[in-house]
């Protein structure tokens, strides 16, 4: 669950006109500082990433979906239940055995570099 702090800065970015993937941003900052403070854990910088953006949709930026995905819009549409108690717990302890190192400095910028060389020239300038 993400932080009222994160939840308001994201709400101040959407005042102030600011992309989706800006607001976005926000959680995805906070996902990487709960990483490094051994709160949480993930495998790599892309799963950091990832439940980053999980917990911007949850609270409700309109980030579209990622291109490939095949996910269809009827199953978007169907009410999620909430997990149990004991599985959420379970998922977060598993969470917390990984490992602070994915979200390093450097393993983010190999990260960063990756997703860069996939984007076309035009994309990488902006």
């Amino acid at each position: 669950m993400p932080d009222k702090k994160t939840i308001r800065r994201a709400r101040k970015d959407a005042k102030e006109g600011k992309s989706p993937s800006t607001q976005a941003g926000e959680f995805v900052h906070d996902e990487i500082d709960k990483i490094r403070k051994g709160k949480h854990g993930a495998r790599s910088a892309k799963q950091a990433i990832a439940i980053g953006l999980s917990e911007a949709r949850r609270a409700g930026v309109k980030i579209p979906k990622a291109p490939g995905s095949k996910r269809k819009t009827a199953t978007s549409k169907r009410v999620r239940t909430k997990p149990s108690a004991k599985r959420s717990r379970a998922s977060l302890n598993a969470l917390k055995r990984e490992p602070t190192s994915t979200v390093s400095h450097a393993s983010l910028s190999r990260q960063a570099k990756k997703s860069a060389a996939k984007r076309a020239t035009t994309g990488r300038h902006r």
